[in-house]
């Protein structure tokens, strides 16, 4: 009974949180001149790991690395699959022409080097630290090429003898940075409660770290970002609600498993199963952002859903997997064979239409 109330009063923690953060960055990005974009890559994507970052570091320091590294490889599947897709069956969601040519591709490379470090089944400590500069040098790219895109509008506006766009929001910037930070703090809080609830019924039934990691750890950190988008979403602010996605991605490999890299005094050991399939799995779905954000730069709702059902069809086979289960290699069979091809075919199919809406 007390672990369902703390299933219960962490998603309530939840909502109000995502409530007060969106609205908070939201006015944040008009009262400074940045665009919600890259608030919601950087402050409210920063905002929504920090559960991961708090899991991820302090499972490297007692020595868990499984769940530390598993945590952040089911997070990244976790966002793209189930948040963008949950978030685009509620409303369709217009993707920055940004997202599509610059951050999508970071997101990949990102991976891509991940795996790269991940060949000899270690990322060192060196390889932590420059995952965590390169984190460092993104942010201060984002912010910089923001405020410049902001000044060319404004010198545009003035040369054409326009009238320039009040910032009402400006002189409340302090209950904005209260609103930001009150809501982290519910976030925060109530991933806390949802993560050791799950932790506890996990346990309970006898599953390994690395799969609790991959699943239950991973979707209890990344509450904060289902609440954040479904509710960006549902207020009509569709750049945070897929920056924040995309820029958690980010964050997580560069940040998060940096940060627990550096703080481990052997790295970060990967177990042969996160090297030899989940990393992959991480790897593709990033990759499939590029088609599916392309289809007219719109994610609709039935492709909402193929993320959705992909997401449950990874989750059905991690048990499968760690149970030796008889019914594995039939699920593996119709999903590789079947499954897979059909959605390649509709998703070239509807890449190669023309687009069906403006940028």
């Amino acid at each position: 009974m007390l672990t369902f109330v703390l299933l219960a009063a962490g998603l309530v923690a939840l909502v109000l949180g995502a409530e007060l953060l969106v609205r908070g960055a939201s006015r944040l990005a008009l009262s400074l001149g940045i665009s919600p974009l890259v608030v919601g890559l950087t402050i409210v994507a920063v905002g929504t790991s920090s559960p991961e970052v708090a899991v991820s570091v302090g499972a490297a320091v007692g020595g868990q690395t499984d769940i530390a590294v598993g945590n952040v490889v089911g997070s990244n599947i976790f966002n793209v699959l189930l948040i963008l897709g949950l978030s685009a069956l509620i409303i369709p969601l217009a993707v920055n022409a940004q997202i599509v040519r610059q951050e999508v591709p970071i997101m990949i490379g990102a991976s891509l080097l991940l795996l790269t470090f991940g060949l000899d089944g270690r990322v060192g400590r060196v390889e932590a630290g420059t995952l965590l500069a390169l984190l460092v040098a993104y942010v201060g790219f984002l912010i910089v090429q923001s405020r410049r895109e902001q000044q060319a509008g404004a010198d545009a506006a003035a040369a054409t003898g326009a009238m320039p766009v009040d910032k009402p929001a400006t002189r409340n910037v302090p209950l904005q940075l209260l609103w930001i930070c009150a809501g982290l703090g519910l976030l925060v809080l109530g991933s806390n409660l949802l993560v050791d609830a799950s932790i506890a019924l996990a346990s309970a039934i006898g599953v390994s770290d690395v799969v609790i990691g991959l699943t239950i750890v991973a979707a209890g950190t990344s509450m904060p970002e289902v609440a954040t988008s479904i509710m960006a979403a549902l207020r009509g602010e569709r750049d945070i609600a897929i920056g924040n996605v995309v820029g958690s991605n980010i964050f997580n490999i560069l940040g998060c498993l940096g940060l627990a890299g550096v703080v481990s005094s052997a790295g970060l050991p990967l177990a042969p199963s996160l090297l030899n399939f989940d990393l992959w799995v991480m790897l593709a779905v990033a990759f499939a952002c590029l088609p599916v954000f392309l289809t007219g730069r719109t994610i609709a709702r039935w492709e909402g859903a193929i993320f959705v059902f992909y997401y449950v069809a990874y989750v059905a086979y991690l048990i499968l997997a760690a149970q030796q289960h008889d019914a594995l290699e039939a699920f593996s069979g119709v999903m590789l064979g079947f499954v897979v091809p059909i959605t390649v075919i509709t998703l070239v199919v509807a890449v190669s239409r023309p687009a069906a809406r403006p940028e």
